[in-house]
């Protein structure tokens, strides 16, 4: 039985002036968007973009995602956002997140995010995995299988 590869992506993000408040402290909200930011850069390098999905007639909304917040980012810092791919049996998509302050190199914030696919055009619930996404966790999570 092969070993199932764990599938990750790090990015930075450069925390902007308008994502603090006036002490210059990054307002907690924006911890979510550096887990987006780590979800685009995800699936650009791992082939499955939010425009991959949606050309083939999917969106992939978030349903549930949280963060526990670990230390505080400043303006200025360079946050490196470290995102998980999870693999799970149902109809979603699974991520956990690690941010790191990249000058210190401590933990800051920790995350989950979980997406369900539904039909771009009619918003219907999909319950069970497109056959695209089947494949693609064939070839990425198994990759032994596939020359």
């Amino acid at each position: 039985m092969s070993k199932k590869n764990i599938l990750k992506s790090e990015t930075e993000v450069l925390v902007r002036f308008n994502e603090a408040d006036p002490l210059g402290i990054v307002w907690h909200g924006h911890y979510i968007r550096y887990f987006e930011d780590g979800r685009e850069d995800f699936g650009k390098r791992h082939g499955i973009s939010y425009l991959d999905f949606f050309n083939i007639g999917f969106v992939i909304p978030v349903v549930n995602v949280d963060c526990s917040f670990k230390k505080s980012l400043r303006y200025g810092d360079t946050v490196i956002v470290e995102t998980t791919f999870i693999p799970c049996d149902a109809a979603k998509i699974k991520f956990s997140y690690r941010l790191f302050n990249k000058k210190t190199q401590d933990l800051v914030a920790t995350g989950n995010s979980i997406q369900v696919f539904l039909d771009r055009e009619h918003s219907v619930l999909q319950l069970l995995n497109p056959p695209f996404f089947e494949e693609w966790k064939r070839k990425y999570l198994h990759p032994k299988q596939h020359p």
